[in-house]
This record gives C-alpha cells, structure tokens and sequence, in this order.
C-alpha cells in the first residue's frame, strides 16, 4: 500500500517527466524544414520552402542562413522575394565544373541567407522563405541542407545534425529534402521516344482525317452526279409526253 506521501511523490515525479516529454516533443517538432511544392524529382528543377519556426516566446527570430551541400552543388538557386527581408546569395568555385544544357558552371551557390529588413519571425509564428533550385541531382534520394537561426536576443541556434535511416531524430536535425524518381526530363518534356511515338500518332491521325475527307467529298460528288442524270430522264419523259 502506498501512503500518502509516497502517492504525492509519484504524482510529482509523473508531472515531471510528462512535462519533460513533451517540452523534448515540443522541441524536435518545431524545427526548420523543407519542402517541395508538388515534387522534387531527379534531375529537373523544383521550387522548395525552408519553413523557420520560432521557438522562443520572449524573443524574434531576425536571420536565416541555409547552406546548400557540397556533394550535390546546384547552379541554378532563385530566391522569391519576401516582404521585410534582405537576401544574400553566395556562390563558390567548383572543384570540378559542370555541363548543364551544353554550358560549362563553374560555380555553385553555396549559401542563401535571409535577413530581418523590418521582418521578424516573432514568438508562436512561423515564416517560410522559397527558392527556386536546379538542377536537381540523378544520383541521390535526397539533399541535406544545414541551417542556423538567429534570434534578436543573440541566441544561435544550428540546425545541422543530418537524420540518420531507422534511427530517432536528432534534437537538432537539418532540414532534408526528399527526391523521387525522374519521369520527365529538367524541361518538363516527355522522352523524346515518347515524343516520337505522340508525333507519329498525330501523323496517322492527320492521314487518316484527309483520306476520310477526300472519301467523303467522292461519295457527294457520285450522289449529286446520280440526282443531274435522274433529273434529266424525268425531263425527257414529261417532254415525250
């Protein structure tokens, strides 16, 4: 049996660890993320948001810097303005340049950063900052962007711990973009076998639309060729009559 005091310890060591699970809830659920609108498939071009959180309720968060991975470098990086922001694009040398549409990129952008011009992500608000990014990598599943988040209180807080498969979330984790499997090309064109094949269908169809016509038109002409010869034996016979 447990007596009153005990009860009352239970009660309050209870509370506490509740409290604690949901603060840590609280915590890995509130982080900065990203996501495509619609898709963001291999090889082609996506527009993606980075989603900021403010975590804090007695400060406001003021800068934004996203860093892009160096493995997978993208050379075509378009941010969409957002009202109440400076944003800075910074770009780096490749160690080894890359063919994009028959042109030869030297350098990739390496880093986005937001920051507050009169904006401010303020406590129990979120803000989301779109780019526009290509061309997406063929060889990879994914892409892992490490963020930090600046409050106006000066506190930092960095959002790089990349997600390890079947393992629990970092109290920290990076922002991680999921790629899914080309079915067009960057263009957003079908394959050009596809494209042949359409091409070709449209072809026959046209073919078979003319000669349709043209047998239509003959079998108007031999109606109308019938009613002239019909109209003029009935001519003759009334003038015999």
């Amino acid at each position: 049996m447990f007596s009153g005091k005990n009860v009352t310890r239970v009660s309050v060591v209870g509370g506490i660890a509740a409290t604690a699970l949901l603060l840590v809830a609280g915590t890995a659920s509130a982080h900065v993320s990203v996501q495509p609108q619609g898709e963001a498939a291999k090889g082609g071009y996506a527009t993606i948001n980075f989603k900021v959180p403010n975590e804090r309720d007695n400060a406001s968060t003021t800068k934004v810097e996203v860093n892009f991975p160096a493995d997978h470098p993208l050379a075509s990086v378009l941010p969409q303005p957002v009202p109440g922001w400076k944003i800075d694009v910074a770009k780096t040398k490749l160690a080894k340049p890359l063919e994009m549409h028959g042109n030869t990129i030297t350098e990739a952008v390496s880093k986005v950063t937001w920051t507050g011009d009169g904006g401010k992500i303020g406590p129990g608000q979120f803000q989301q900052f779109p780019l526009s990014v290509g061309q997406l990598p063929e060889d990879a599943d994914q892409l892992v962007f490490k963020a930090i988040q600046t409050y106006d209180n000066k506190e930092i807080v960095r959002w790089i711990e990349e997600p390890k498969e079947g393992g629990p979330e970092p109290l920290s984790p990076a922002p991680v973009l999921k790629l899914t499997a080309a079915t067009e090309d960057e263009h957003g064109a079908t394959d050009g076998k596809h494209t042949a094949g359409a091409e070709a269908k449209a072809e026959t169809a046209s073919a078979d639309t003319s000669d349709t016509t043209a047998r239509a038109l003959g079998l108007i002409g031999i109606l109308v060729g019938v009613a002239g010869v019909t109209f003029a034996v009935l001519a003759g016979r009334r003038r015999t009559t």
